[in-house]
């Protein structure tokens, strides 16, 4: 099978097992990232919890009043 996932014809093209190392690592990279936001998603949902009511931008002072100049 790993044969025909690589186009298997004789030989390895060099380019393609240097994007296929590229594309695993970005795999990784990404399946690091998603634990990692997971991790801070559950933290924030622990914190929520614990006090329940108040904003979850407690101590952020935001003006929503004020208007933002349109981008020409």
């Amino acid at each position: 099978m790993a044969k025909a996932l690589l186009g298997y014809v004789g030989g390895s093209d060099p380019r393609l097992l240097a994007e296929m190392r590229r594309l695993q690592q970005r795999v990784q990279d990404l399946e690091s990232e998603l634990v990692r936001i997971q991790s801070e998603n559950d933290a924030l949902t622990a914190a929520a919890a614990q006090h329940p009511g108040e904003p979850l931008l407690n101590g952020i002072d935001i003006d929503v009043h004020q208007g933002e100049p349109a981008l020409t």
